[in-house]
C-alpha cells in the first residue's frame, strides 16, 4: 500500500507539474493480477483497485492499517469498470457486471474478487474510508430488479445536468449516498459526459467538510483530460490519461476538461455527507 501525505494550500501554489503529480496522481491505478492501494493522509481515504485475471485476488490489511483484517475498522465502495467478475464477502458470492458497485459494511472479513473471463477482465475500483458501524453489505446496479441484497438506483438519484451550448451536459449516477445505500461516511457514484460536452464540474466548487477523489475513464488513448485543482483563486492543472485517479483536498477545486467527453467515478469521504453542502465558486472569481 503506498502512502501519501496531506498538503497545504499554502505549499501546492509553489508545487511544480512533477510535484504536483507526486502527490495527487495516481497514474496507474488498475495493475494485472494485482490489488494496488493509495493510502492518503487526507480524510484516511483509501483509493486502489482490484485487477484479477489468473487468480483470485484476497484482500488483506496489510501492515500499515495495523488491523486484524482490511474491513476491522473500514467501511469499502467498489464499482466495477471491466469485464463481468465476482466479489465473494464471507463466503458469499456477489456478481457484479460493468458499471455495477458494492458497498461492504465495517467488519467483513474475508473478501476476494475475480474475474469470469479472463480474456475480458473485471476492473474492481475500490474506495475506503473509516468507519464508526456496520451497515448492510448490498449489491448496486443502475438498473434491474431490487431483491434483499440488490439496490437499484433511484430515478431521483440519476440527475441530468448542463446543456450542450455549455459543454458540461452530462448525467450524475449516485449509487452509495444516505438514503439509498447508507454508509458511515462514503459516497460514491459516476458522471458520464454526452458527446460533445467536455466539461464537468463547471461550475465548480469546494466542500471544506469532505474531500473526494476522482478516477476518469472512457477516454481514448489518444485523449487527455485536463483536471484542474488549487485553491479558486490559485488553481493548478494536471493532464490525466485513461483510468487515472487524482486526489482533491478539501479546499480545492475539482473539475476537468477534456479533448473529448468521458466518464468519471467520484468518491467523497469526510464529516458531512449531505451532498449539496459545497462552497460554489462564480466563474468570474476563478482565477
Amino acid at each position: 500500500m503506498e502512502l501519501r501525505t496531506a498538503a497545504s494550500p499554502r505549499d501546492v501554489k509553489h508545487y511544480t507539474t512533477e510535484r504536483l503529480r507526486e502527490e495527487f496522481l495516481i497514474e496507474k491505478v488498475f495493475r494485472e493480477d494485482e490489488i494496488y492501494l493509495v493510502y492518503s493522509h487526507i480524510d484516511r481515504i483509501i483509493t486502489g483497485s482490484a485487477m484479477p485475471i489468473k487468480k483470485e485476488l484476497v484482500l488483506t490489511a496489510g501492515d500499515e492499517l495495523r488491523a486484524e483484517y482490511f474491513l476491522q475498522r473500514r467501511e469499502m465502495g467498489v464499482i466495477n469498470i471491466g469485464g463481468p467478475g465476482t466479489i465473494i464477502v464471507d463466503g458469499k458470492a456477489y456478481e457484479v457486471g460493468t458499471k455495477e458497485g458494492m458497498y461492504i459494511g465495517m467488519g467483513k472479513k474475508d473478501i476476494a474478487f475475480s474475474s469470469q473471463d479472463s480474456e475480458n477482465p473485471a476492473k474492481f475500483y475500490i474506495n475506503s474510508a473509516p468507519a464508526h458501524m456496520t451497515y448492510p453489505t448490498i449489491l448496486i446496479k443502475p438498473e434491474g430488479t431490487p431483491s434483499d441484497d440488490v439496490v437499484i438506483v433511484k430515478d431521483e438519484n440519476k440527475v441530468e445536468l448542463g446543456t450542450l451550448e455549455d459543454a458540461n451536459h452530462r448525467t450524475i449516477c449516485k449509487y452509495i449516498l444516505p438514503g439509498q445505500v447508507e454508509s458511515c461516511q462514503l459516497e460514491m457514484g459516476i458522471t458520464a459526459l454526452e458527446p460533445g460536452s467536455v466539461w464537468n464540474t463547471m461550475p465548480c466548487h469546494t466542500h471544506d467538510r469532505r474531500m473526494e477523489v476522482y478516477l476518469y475513464f472512457e477516454i481514448p488513448e489518444d485523449s487527455f483530460v485536463m483536471h484542474f485543482m488549487g485553491e479558486p483563486t490559485e488553481t493548478r492543472h494536471l493532464v490525466m490519461r485513461n483510468e487515472e485517479a487524482v486526489i482533491s483536498p478539501s479546499w480545492s477545486i475539482h473539475s476537468g476538461c477534456g479533448s473529448r467527453n468521458y466518464t468519471f467515478i467520484w468518491g467523497m469521504v469526510g464529516e458531512n455527507q449531505d451532498f449539496d453542502d459545497m462552497d460554489n465558486v462564480d466563474l468570474k472569481d476563478l482565477k
